[in-house]
């Protein structure tokens, strides 16, 4: 793994530069930790007390877990085997702020998450400040260890993978809340190419191609190994469905019409009273929807988002088209065909979440970290308006399962060519 692999700036699905620099740079490190752990706290900053200690549904964690379990991330991971004279913080929270490692011992169930209110804020931040000076001296003392740097490498890749869901599940909290606060009253919606899914035409794709990460820079072990694929050819949508043409599907009885639905999909919307996206609510004869910046009046031209597999696949359905598999998408963003690919919504496809031909997990513990839920989960692919920059890439392979729509999540559509 190299360490340019982790950009602190730059484009969402950049990959990382040719010129890297030296191995034995422990200034690299140092300042990629600090950054990352400074942007937990800048995400964290407008949430009161109250705010961070709130789950509003098994699947979403409340910001002050976010905040210690990635804390812990490091301390399990980095600190006990590699630093001999760290002293834990706590040795409590290895229960508290555990998420699925069963390697790394026993750990509070995800649905009582919410009922940790002790610690409180200021000693999770104390927490959080013990540990960063422990991973600063350990740098600073690093030789060039292969042992290290890769753990330290993981650990901020990891915790930017929280920072999103810091926000995605303070937006599922705020979106219980009648009075409908705000994450940040000045959001506003990444500035992007989005356009009609009929307009500009669509990308040609079709013969073998490879998929999958093959690069010298980081990759989780998902993307891993880059194999071929064969495409029959396929057209993909360059442009997003907006939230225009879902009106639309719903004005049409989406929502109303079983045979749109897979099986699975309309007893999911039956038991949960779909009739919209997620956070959508009618209110005197118009559509708004909860975003980071409050209740705000549905835009048409805008990507929908916060739509289930479910609803992607009927939406595709409906429009006489399907959703693109997940090598068709990658293969259309590397060609740079795909507008609005990255950083405004993850985008569903109809593959299933399964190993690639060879794949190898991670050894030990953190090999927990994707291949167990290779199972009953779809893949999304590109990244949303909440993933930090330069966390994104070509070969990310993001998963949830098909009814989960708290994620910023949309879709483009494909067709086989006739």
């Amino acid at each position: 793994m190299s360490r340019a692999a982790l950009r602190l700036h730059g484009s969402p699905g950049e990959q990382a530069p040719a010129s890297e620099p030296p191995r034995d740079s422990r200034r690299f490190w140092l300042e990629a930790f600090a950054a990352v752990r400074a942007e937990t706290e800048r995400r964290a900053a407008p949430l009161s007390a109250e705010d961070q200690v709130v789950q509003s549904m098994p699947d979403a964690s409340p910001a002050k877990w976010h905040r210690a379990h990635v804390t812990w991330f490091f301390e399990q991971f980095l600190l006990r085997p590699f630093a001999p004279s760290y002293r834990t913080f706590d040795e409590r929270f290895a229960y508290l702020f555990n998420s699925y490692y069963v390697a790394a011992g026993p750990r509070q169930a995800r649905p009582q998450r919410g009922l940790i209110t002790r610690p409180g804020v200021a000693e999770t931040t104390s927490y959080r400040a013990h540990v960063d000076a422990a991973v600063a001296a350990l740098i600073e003392t690093t030789a060039d260890d292969a042992s290290v740097f890769p753990i330290v490498e993981m650990g901020l890749h990891h915790e930017q993978q929280h920072q999103e869901l810091l926000l995605t599940d303070i937006l599922h909290a705020f979106a219980q809340n009648a009075t409908h606060p705000a994450y940040d009253a000045d959001w506003q919606w990444p500035p992007g190419q989005s356009r009609a899914a009929g307009e500009g035409g669509d990308a040609l794709i079709a013969g073998i191609h490879t998929v999958g990460y093959d690069g010298a820079a980081f990759s989780f072990d998902n993307e891993r190994p880059a194999h071929q694929v064969l495409l029959q050819p396929v057209r993909l949508s360059r442009a997003l469905v907006t939230k225009g043409e879902w009106l639309e599907f719903m004005a049409d009885g989406g929502y109303s019409t079983p045979g749109l639905w897979l099986s699975d999909g309309w007893a999911t919307l039956e038991a949960q009273g779909w009739n919209a996206p997620g956070y959508w609510r009618h209110v005197d004869g118009a559509w708004f929807s909860m975003t980071l910046g409050g209740l705000r009046a549905v835009d048409p031209a805008l990507p929908v988002c916060h739509v289930s597999y479910y609803e992607a696949d009927a939406f595709a359905r409906w429009a006489g088209k399907h959703l693109p598999s997940e090598a068709e998408w990658e293969v259309a963003a590397k060609a740079g065909v795909l507008d609005d690919a990255f950083g405004t919504v993850w985008q569903w496809t109809r593959s299933a979440y399964s190993p690639y031909p060879g794949y190898v997990a991670e050894e030990g513990a953190l090999g927990e970290y994707n291949g167990k839920f290779m199972v009953n989960q779809m893949v999304l692919r590109g990244s949303s308006l909440a993933t930090p920059a330069g966390h994104s890439r070509i070969s990310y392979r993001n998963f949830f399962y098909p009814s989960a729509r708290w994620q910023f999540s949309g879709l483009r559509l494909a067709e086989f060519k006739r």
